[in-house]
């Protein structure tokens, strides 16, 4: 049974070589359209790496290729300072068993 894909989750992590100053010089564009991407229904939650490395989106995407559509159009995407893995996700399967039927 395939899973539907109802989220995917980009994971960015600043690229090997890139300075401090180089994302921060991106930093004030790349907030002001996340917070219009949140607004507009595209980003569900964001968190920060615990490693300071980056952050851990949790898009309303249909598919990876939206959610890298919409990374990419970002400064920090532009700029190309950042390494994207993607995850679509999608419901937990196994609480299918909770209501099936014996």
């Amino acid at each position: 049974m395939s899973i539907p894909t109802t989220a995917v989750m980009a994971i960015l992590t600043v690229k090997a070589g890139v300075t401090r100053e180089q994302v921060m010089a991106v930093m004030p564009d790349e907030i002001r359209q996340t917070v219009q991407l949140y607004l507009n229904g595209k980003i569900r939650e964001w968190y920060s790496r615990a490693d300071g490395r980056g952050v851990v989106i949790l898009l309303n995407a249909k598919d990876v290729a939206e959610a890298d559509a919409i990374m990419a159009g970002l400064p920090l995407g532009k700029t190309d300072l950042m390494d994207h893995e993607y995850v679509a996700i999608g419901p937990l399967l196994p609480l299918r068993l909770l209501i099936a039927r014996p």
